[in-house]
């Protein structure tokens, strides 16, 4: 297997140093088409008359009364646009990638400014001048080409976000997101205005990460993460929010994509539907089977997904969107040897059926937008673990489903005002837990066993209000404030409110100091509400009281510096009446028989911690100069208190914290990236290793000790070639390109009764190629 890896790679390599046929056969220069609106930052309002070129080419062109352009006539590669109209920042957007065989579709948002500033920016800035209310502070946003060209993202959109400053990974082998020492449950994901639970296939249940995205990096347009003091709209998660949105087809011609990445292949198709509308429609297969099967494992997984997403715009003040994705992931398992049942006994298989959908209608109003969106998320989990003899440790079989409706409106004055209210109202019907865990993986902290065998169904019902003022009281000082209600039926009726602040002030033209804080509600997941008969009664939503104070400063136009030193203090927190020393902090989990699995136990909310650290972040966008680059360290500490009192760090404190990202690309057709992580070893609970408990977790010692520091370096590197009106985009993805073993938390050998490492992949070294047409 080694050796056709290295063959393939030696082809690869080969294609990527011979010259396109372009290059040999046609001197004549090809083309394409970039299409797109400009619109307000608050309100999506239109922008007529706003002048677009292209950087370095002659390209050119106005806006028309919808905001919609068109640019002809050019030159294939990456370009950056920039983009002017009176009243408003000027602004570069970079990575801008032109194709023969389809147009570019783009949306770009101005915001607008008082008319005497307008002369202190010249030239068009890759960054907002002034940040949305709704994430004052500690965001970063990753356009397409961003997040498409990550070294090491395998084709998922929350490992290429994943370099934010703050921000790291449970594992190499997953792409759960840890954001300043809180939990994954604790991170809200919004996919075109639709709140997801789990974006992933296998995703864990009552948590939000898993091996790989079900969303097609292809369609994503923008990816913003915050990493905590963010505004009123988004509830019902402690730690950050995720906003994830996906493009729009093109209108101009119906094209389509075929493409092999690294673990899956898949089709594309796209283009208009009548004058006012377009679609895109993508269907993806795995081929993990295939590899697992011919290197010799014995865990064989496997997984589908489809997207469809239309949108129609039958003037300039509608537009309606439908989005729709599907997914099925299935895990099967090779039990012919001793040594695959001793392996596989230690795997817990997540097999699913899931989908997100949501319809959404935007109207433009005079001095604002509304927008509504009915959403509809579910999944089917059918998960097990079974010992060396085949018997069942743990079965699982449920059924979680939501709708939801929700309506947004922004609304802007004469006078530096802007007013964003809304409301989201979730009902889930179809909630259905059918667990069964052995004794000997469910014990007190007695160690008596305590067996659970339930099957239930409810239903919920939630709602989260909110309103956020925002005033721009001096030309270099914004304020803003609003409020936040949250109603969770199924937790006795119980309401909170959470208040939000945040200022904004440019000490100079380059120079902006911000501060927010406020508070965070998040409700237990509905799992965790069938682990004991009291669970109802005793849960209750918990919260986290932040603090941001963050200083951005500008350097060009398209580099930036952003320190920021933030506080978090979490009071109600999810604990563990069989673990008295943890609080519930899960993420994935791998093996049910050396702990209690999501959640399914007897808890409690009397939990407390605490999280505080500083970032330094300096980053600059593809643009006059060929080279880009993000790079972040973190200094952070988390520490929470269990039910007996006793403090201890966090699952996920990561005391260092570093992330890197540099590429250069030279000319139209060649690129090369270095992605960069490092991090201090999470903590870890070692095991009881003699006498009946052998081969659980201490959790009299919880987590006194640390997993080895992570690194990993990533190396990848692109090239394009150009047939006429298509184009083959090649790369070559070189993952942990120093070998080094990270290996996750050790795990336990039933049949040598000792503690045993748990190895890294090393080296693996991957080929893609998506062919447009």
């Amino acid at each position: 297997m080694l050796r056709v890896r290295v063959l393939a790679v030696a082809a690869l390599i080969v294609a990527l140093l011979a010259p396109s046929a372009s290059q040999a056969q046609d001197p004549a220069a090809p083309t394409g088409v970039i299409t797109g609106r400009i619109i307000s930052a608050v309100g999506d309002a239109p922008i007529a008359g706003a002048t677009v070129r292209v950087r370095g080419q002659q390209a050119a062109t106005g806006t028309d009364e919808q905001g919609r352009f068109t640019l002809r006539g050019v030159a294939i590669g990456i370009v950056t646009l920039e983009v002017r109209a009176l009243g408003y920042a000027p602004v570069s957007r970079g990575d801008v990638a032109v194709s023969p065989a389809k147009p570019a579709e783009v949306t770009i948002r101005l915001r607008a400014v008082e008319l005497q500033l307008q002369t202190v920016t010249v030239r068009p800035e890759a960054f907002p001048v002034v940040a949305p209310a709704s994430t004052p502070v500690s965001t970063q946003v990753y356009t397409a080409e961003e997040v498409r060209r990550q070294p090491g993202a395998q084709e998922d959109v929350l490992r290429a976000v994943s370099i934010a400053p703050g921000v790291g990974v449970t594992s190499g082998a997953r792409n759960d997101i840890i954001v300043r020492g809180g939990a994954p449950f604790e991170n809200l994901f919004v996919v075109d205005n639709i709140e997801v639970p789990n974006i992933n296939h296998f995703g864990s249940q009552g948590s939000t990460g898993g091996p790989i995205s079900l969303i097609n990096i292809r369609f994503v347009e923008s990816a913003s993460l915050s990493a905590g003091g963010f505004g009123a709209r988004f509830g019902d998660r402690a730690s950050s929010a995720t906003t994830i949105t996906l493009r729009e087809g093109n209108r101009e011609r119906l094209s389509g994509e075929l493409n092999v990445a690294a673990s899956q292949f898949g089709a594309v198709i796209e283009g208009p539907l009548g004058e006012n509308a377009s679609f895109f429609a993508n269907v993806r297969q795995s081929y993990l089977d295939l590899l697992f099967k011919a290197i010799g494992l014995s865990f064989i997984p496997s997984y589908t997904d489809a997207t469809v997403k239309a949108v129609w715009r039958p003037n300039a003040r509608d537009a309606v969107s439908l989005l729709a994705i599907g997914a099925r992931g299935t895990v099967t398992f090779d039990n012919d040897s001793a040594d695959d049942r001793l392996d596989n006994a230690r795997v817990l298989a997540p097999a699913q059926d899931q989908y997100f959908s949501g319809l959404t209608w935007s109207r433009l109003l005079s001095r604002g937008v509304v927008t509504t969106t009915l959403g509809r998320t579910w999944t089917r989990f059918t998960t097990a673990q079974r010992d060396t003899l085949l018997q069942p440790v743990f079965e699982s079989r449920s059924t979680e489903g939501e709708t939801s409706l929700r309506t947004d409106v922004t609304w802007t004055t004469t006078k530096g005002l802007e007013l964003e209210t809304g409301t989201i109202v979730k009902y889930a019907s179809a909630l259905r837990y059918d667990a069964a865990l052995a004794g000997f993986a469910r014990r007190d902290a007695q160690g008596v066993p305590r067996p659970l065998d339930v099957d239930t169904s409810f239903s919920t019902l939630r709602n989260g209000s909110y309103a956020q003022l925002s005033w721009q009281a001096r030309p270099r000082l914004r304020l803003s404030g609003g409020v936040r209600a949250d109603w969770y039926q199924f937790l006795d009726n119980a309401v909170r409110l959470a208040p939000r602040l945040s200022a904004s002030f440019r000490a100079d033209d380059v120079t902006t100091l911000t501060l927010a804080g406020g508070r965070y509600w998040q409700a237990p997941s509905t799992i965790w509400l069938v682990g004991d008969a009291g669970n109802a009664a005793r849960l209750r939503p918990f919260r986290a009281d932040q603090v941001v104070l963050g200083a951005t400063r500008l350097v060009g136009e398209e580099r930036k510096v952003q320190v920021e030193v933030y506080a978090k203090r979490y009071a109600d927190y999810p604990v563990r009446a069989f673990r008295p020393q943890a609080v519930l902090s899960p993420s994935g989990f791998d093996d049910a028989s050396t702990d209690i699995p999501f959640g399914l136990e007897p808890l409690g909310s009397s939990g407390t911690g605490e999280a505080f650290g500083a970032e330094v972040l300096l980053q600059q966008r593809l643009g006059r100069s060929p080279f880009y680059g993000q790079l972040s360290a973190s200094l952070n500490r988390t520490r929470f208190t269990g039910q007996d009192g006793t403090e201890a760090p966090g699952a996920f404190d990561t005391p260092l914290l570093a992330n890197g990202v540099l590429g250069w690309r030279p000319n139209a057709r060649w690129e090369v990236a270095l992605r960069v992580r490092g991090a201090s070893g999470l903590p870890q609970t070692p095991f009881v290793t003699d006498g009946a408990l052998a081969g659980t977790l201490d959790f009299t010692q919880y987590n006194t000790e640390r997993l080895p520091a992570f690194f990993a370096a990533d190396l990848r590197v692109d090239r394009r070639f150009v047939f006429g009106r298509q184009q083959l985009i090649a790369f070559l993805d070189l993952q942990n390109v120093t070998g080094r073993d990270n290996g996750g938390a050790p795990r336990w050998n039933p049949r040598l009764r000792q503690v045993e490492r748990n190895e890294s992949a090393g080296l693996l070294p991957t080929i893609g190629l998506n062919w447009e047409f």
